[in-house]
């Protein structure tokens, strides 16, 4: 089980020492403790709680502002008491105004993650790559930002934080935005959705002196680029938000296809994994040590 401690919780220390090499550190989404643990199974350093994947998981709606910070954070609390990484999660707009930032940081905190991203949208927000997004005078988010690092207990708490700008503002506007988060207390700086070649360049090479986000976001505006080519850039952490649950909703759709054409899934079981692969992925094997441990005598 990952390590619950509010103080010196290792995967906080993984995480920065991870950021600091500026390695394009790759970190697949999950939005439940499963997901979670496939990242971990699949050799991955990093999880990401996708608030996307979290919203169409447990509502099968869209990424809307329709979750709160209660359901965020339980479902933070999940996926990092699963695994044994540290997980980042968003935590959408901070769910208010500073006061609110400051419960947010803590409760998020409390639940074991190793960094949150903050972004600065008007609530209730969209996704990053949806159209119709507004956001906040830069001065707001800065004051959320001071918040949320004086929220803090542990100072190994990672604070991203995020401009949706680009959308409304354009890419430098976007980028100035960043320079004052970072000048607030961000850690690292995250502008999300530039749409070309050009504008990832760009923004790598104006906020060289700082940690950098990139989101590599499936289907999203912001067009594919090589991870070599991240590394290049001197991006830090590359998210890869919903490709979990893109081959999800794929793998399951063709399933219950098959399953209405012919009545069992007999024909399809070959391509399933085993009911022992799945029981030994969710950790029957803990269980029974523990069984065996304090069995009855």
């Amino acid at each position: 089980m990952a390590d619950l401690l509010v103080r010196d919780n290792p995967r906080r220390d993984e995480l920065r020492a991870a950021l600091a090499q500026r390695r394009a550190v790759a970190a697949p989404g999950a939005y439940d403790a499963l997901t979670a643990r496939l990242v971990e199974d699949a050799g991955f350093e990093v999880v990401y709680m996708t608030g996307f994947g979290t919203t169409a998981s447990l509502l099968g709606r869209p990424d809307v502002g329709l979750l709160g910070q209660a359901e965020m954070v339980d479902n933070a609390r999940r996926i990092v008491q699963a695994v044994d990484r540290p997980v980042i999660a968003d935590a959408d707009t901070g769910y208010g105004n500073p006061i609110n930032v400051i419960r947010t940081v803590r409760e998020y905190e409390q639940a074991g993650v190793a960094a949150i991203h903050l972004e600065d949208q008007v609530s209730p927000k969209k996704c990053g790559h949806l159209a119709g997004k507004v956001v906040v005078p830069a001065e707001d988010m800065e004051a959320k930002v001071r918040a949320a690092v004086a929220a803090r207990t542990d100072p190994d708490f990672v604070i991203i934080a995020r401009t949706d700008a680009r959308a409304v503002e354009g890419i430098d506007a976007a980028i100035e935005r960043a320079r004052r988060y970072a000048d607030a207390g961000a850690d690292v700086l995250f502008v999300e959705a530039p749409t070309s070649d050009e504008e990832v360049e760009q923004v790598a090479t104006e906020l060289a002196d700082h940690t950098l986000v990139f989101n590599w976001a499936e289907g999203g505006r912001t067009p594919p680029v090589g991870v070599e080519r991240l590394r290049e850039l001197g991006y830090a952490l590359v998210l890869f938000p919903i490709g979990a649950l893109l081959a999800a909703t794929a793998g399951v759709r063709e399933h219950l296809e098959h399953l209405k054409a012919h009545g069992t899934p007999e024909g399809r079981l070959d391509r399933l994994p085993s009911f022992e692969e799945i029981t030994s992925l969710v950790g029957i094997d803990e269980v029974r040590a523990l069984e065996e441990r304090f069995r009855q005598v």
